[in-house]
């Protein structure tokens, strides 16, 4: 571990040598949208980076902008003056989604505030939402529950400078092929005079359901029919029916649950929860599973069965249009948001099971020394980067089947202590 740290170490100051000479250098792979790559500055929480640095950066990223198709004058105008920014690192390092408990995070996604918000944008906007529904097959309770996750209905839209924290991102590295992409179709962006103030949040989404740049060149709709695909603006129109494209695009199947709450019958196989496990809705039946009512259960296609918050929370036997949520955010406290919240905006019922509350979340360096312990025990984890995915988990369920513990995959800190 020690060596794996000193390692990273030297990687570091190595590029920041070549970033500050005016290299081209990119270390690590190229990683498409969603991808999560191992860390480079792990245990490094301190060195984010400089002004110096990020303009020195810059200098070195001309070129290849260019070359992308962003022409000099537009490429100067519009980088002049971008700053760094160490609170959009910090907030990469810790999102909201993986450094939180499940439950902690639903109770703000999910909260009565934010469904009544929601309703009421909903009544608000119905006649613009039954058409986005009727041309793109996406349920208008879907796309709102997009909306209100996103920027709480328009109401809060992000005001960092979008320009400013895609640059501050691909320079720190630890995505830094991504994030310059994404600067690269930001800067067509302004340069087509597509917007006049581009802010965002923290990762350099943007608009009414928080589009990133390539998302808007390749799925943003001019719905409205003025001759623009404006997300920014106070009517929401293009922002709903663009969301609902993007869903489409990934194969959003209306009329299919996200997924719905179930319960297991005493002696369930736990090894079976997982995205990886998919069975017809029969099985899952025959094997005692039944709805959280009691009820058989809805047969919409073969599903798997998902236990965000270990076999003490609750479960779910969820269908493909979760991994069509996911497109938009992996995590999986932010999929169940999107579903719960839909599901209330549609008259149906919230989450009824309970959590183990008394658990609390494993702090970043926790979940990196996790990965670390589960890897050197011989448990691939599939990185160390402090990001709790399917490989993650998958190593959490093989540890856990060997020490004979309910294999549930959940990262907790007995898994962690027993580790050590």
């Amino acid at each position: 571990m020690r060596g794996a740290r000193l390692f990273e170490k030297s990687c570091k100051i190595l590029r920041r040598i070549l970033v500050a000479l005016g290299a081209s250098v990119v270390l690590g792979l190229s990683a498409p949208a969603q991808t999560i790559l191992p860390d480079p500055v792990a245990g490094m929480e301190g060195e984010m980076g400089s002004q110096a640095g990020l303009d020195a950066w810059i200098e070195g990223f001309r070129p290849r902008a260019l070359a992308a198709g962003v022409s000099a004058a537009a490429f100067d105008a519009a980088m002049r003056g971008v700053e760094f920014n160490s609170k959009v690192v910090e907030r990469d390092r810790n999102q909201n989604e993986f450094s939180k408990t499940i439950w902690d995070y639903l109770d703000t996604a999910v909260s009565e505030d934010r469904v009544a918000l929601g309703l009421k944008a909903l009544e608000r906007n119905r006649a613009l939402l039954d058409r986005i529904e009727a041309e793109f097959g996406v349920e208008k309770e879907v796309v709102a529950a997009v909306w209100g996750l996103e920027s709480a209905f328009g109401t809060y839209r992000g005001d960092l400078s979008v320009l400013g924290s895609l640059a501050t991102l691909a320079y720190e590295g630890r995505r830094g092929a991504f994030f310059e992409a994404e600067l690269i179709a930001a800067l067509r962006i302004v340069e087509g005079g597509h917007v006049e103030r581009f802010a965002g949040s923290w990762a350099g989404a943007s608009g009414h359901t928080q589009f990133m740049p390539s998302s808007w060149e390749k799925f943003a709709v001019d719905f409205d029919g003025d001759g623009k695909r404006n997300l920014w603006g106070e009517d929401p129109g293009d922002a709903l029916a663009s969301t609902a494209n993007y869903l489409r695009h990934w194969g959003w199947t209306k009329g299919q649950p996200w997924g719905v709450e179930v319960r297991l019958p005493e002696g369930f196989d736990h090894d079976q929860t997982t995205e990886r496990v998919v069975k017809p809705v029969s099985e899952w039946q025959a094997m005692g599973v039944r709805t959280v009512f009691g009820a058989d259960l809805p047969d919409h296609g073969p599903g798997s069965i998902l236990l965000p918050g270990g076999h003490r929370g609750a479960a779910f036997l969820i269908w493909p249009n979760f991994q069509v949520i996911e497109k938009y955010n992996t995590a999986d406290a932010y999929v169940l948001a999107i579903g719960s919240l839909a599901d209330r905006l549609a008259g149906r019922a919230g989450i009824q099971s309970g959590w183990p509350r008394e658990l609390r979340a494993l702090t970043l360096e926790e979940r990196r020394e996790l990965q670390d312990r589960l890897g050197g025990a011989g448990f691939d984890p599939g990185g160390v980067d402090g990001r709790m995915g399917p490989k993650t988990v998958a190593a959490v369920k093989a540890f856990q089947k060997a020490r004979g513990l309910v294999p549930d995959g959940y990262p907790s800190l007995e898994v962690l202590e027993l580790l050590r």
